[in-house]
């Protein structure tokens, strides 16, 4: 399904489109950053937010030194500043991208096993979906941040795959 040249890709589009998303909101104000779009994550931090908070979730489970989210029952409250989520967004992207880097194609086979405790359920599911996952996830609420960023008047980032930048 997947190989290792497709995770690195994506890692390094997630940092890419991040760090442009993270170049215009520095721009705007905390209150700017947390009006309610309407949007399903409410606001351009919720939505963040709600991003940062799902990848690190993903990452604990791929890498022994990702500490889960603790249990937070609005996602869209990860972080409660801009600043704070700068830090944690610019870490986890750089640690995705070790992750990338150090995974072979064996480390994509075989299965998947953990517990939602949200749902209380234990999922199993082939790691390369669940890889796949994690970027479609980003993908998606990535475009719902550009959205707003649109409607609120902003030069929302290039975020089509095949223009990213060779040295990013």
């Amino acid at each position: 399904m997947i190989d290792k040249g497709y995770v690195l890709t994506m890692a390094r589009y997630n940092t890419w489109q991040n760090k442009q998303i993270m170049d215009i909101v520095k721009m705007m104000d905390e209150d700017a950053l947390w009006q309610d779009h309407k949007a399903f994550f409410g606001s351009i931090m919720g939505t963040l937010n709600h991003l940062l908070w799902g990848d690190t979730l993903w990452m604990a489970r791929w890498c022994d030194d990702v500490a889960p989210p603790e249990d937070v029952v609005d996602t869209t409250t990860y972080t409660d500043t801009f600043g704070e989520w700068q830090a944690m967004r610019f870490r986890m992207d750089g640690r995705m991208r070790i992750w990338a880097e150090t995974l072979s194609n064996i480390d994509l086979a075989g299965k998947l096993t953990w517990v939602s405790t949200s749902r209380g359920t234990t999922f199993v599911q082939p790691k390369a979906l669940c890889i796949t996952h994690m970027f479609n996830h980003q993908t998606h609420h990535r475009g719902q941040v550009h959205a707003m960023l649109t409607a609120g008047g902003h030069n929302a980032p290039v975020s089509d795959l095949v223009f990213m930048p060779e040295d990013d």
